[in-house]
C-alpha cells in the first residue's frame, strides 16, 4: 500500500524546542516551589499545555489552586516560552529534514503537521516553513491531546485523505499511540523509536525516504 500523506509531529521531529520548554517550565516550577527536572520534563512530550501543568503539579504542596490560577500559570509559562522562541531561526531547521521533506513532496506525497502545540504557526514561521505544509492540525483546533487521536484525524480531514492512507512521524510514545488509535501506521524517531513504538523505528529523519510505501 502506498501512503498518500504524512503527518509530522513538530517538536522533536521537524525541529527541537525541548530546551525552550524546559527552561520556561523550570521558571514556573521554581516560582511554585515544586520539584521539576529533566525526567519530569520528558513526560511532557506530546502533551498539551494544561495536561503538562497537571503533571508538574503532582508534587505541589502549596495553597490550593483554582482552575483560574492554573490557566494563569499556564499562560505565564507560554509567555516565557514564546519570548524564547524568538531566538529560533531557519538555522534551527536542519538540511537533513528540509531535504527529506522536499524529496518526499517530489514523490507526490501530501505533507501535514499534527502537533499538540498551540505555538505551531509561530514556530513554523520562525524556522522558515510558514506556508510549506499542505495542512496543519495543532493545539489551536483540538480539544484532546495525545494519546487521543484527534490531532491526527483532523490532519487527515484537513488534507482530505483517509486516515488509513496516512503515515504518522512521531518521537513520543504517546504520539505513536495516538497515531495507531487514529488507524494510521507510525514511523518513530527518538524516544519512541528506542521504545519500538512504531511500525518503523528509525535512527534518522532521512530514513523516512527509504520506507517502501513512501516511494
Amino acid at each position: 500500500m502506498k501512503f498518500k500523506a504524512i503527518v509530522f509531529d513538530l517538536d522533536g521531529v521537524i525541529c527541537f524546542t525541548d530546551e525552550y520548554h524546559y527552561r520556561a517550565w523550570k521558571v514556573l516550577a521554581d516560582k511554585l516551589n515544586t520539584p521539576f527536572d529533566r525526567t519530569i520534563n520528558n513526560r511532557l512530550r506530546g502533551v498539551s499545555r494544561m495536561a503538562s501543568l497537571e503533571i508538574i503539579l503532582e508534587k505541589y504542596t502549596g495553597p490550593a489552586l483554582t482552575q483560574e490560577d492554573k490557566e494563569r500559570f499556564a499562560a505565564e509559562k507560554n509567555d516565557i516560552y514564546r519570548e524564547s522562541l524568538k531566538e529560533m531561526s531557519p538555522a534551527d531547521l536542519s538540511d537533513e529534514v528540509k531535504n527529506t521533506l522536499d524529496l518526499l513532496r517530489s514523490r507526490g506525497l501530501l505533507l501535514t503537521i499534527g502537533s499538540s502545540s498551540k505555538n505551531t504557526p509561530f514556530i513554523l514561521h520562525q524556522i522558515g516553513l510558514d506556508g510549506y505544509f499542505d495542512a496543519i492540525s495543532d493545539g489551536n483546533n483540538i480539544t484532546h491531546s495525545k494519546p487521543d487521536p484527534e490531532v491526527f484525524l483532523k490532519a487527515a480531514e484537513f488534507a482530505h485523505v483517509d486516515p488509513a492512507d496516512c503515515l504518522v512521524v512521531e518521537d513520543a510514545v504517546s504520539g505513536a499511540e495516538a497515531g495507531h488509535r487514529a488507524g494510521m501506521k507510525v514511523a518513530c524517531l527518538g524516544d519512541a523509536s528506542l521504545n519500538k513504538a512504531g511500525d518503523w523505528n528509525l535512527s534518522s529523519f532521512a530514513e523516512l525516504a527509504d520506507i517502501p510505501e513512501l516511494n
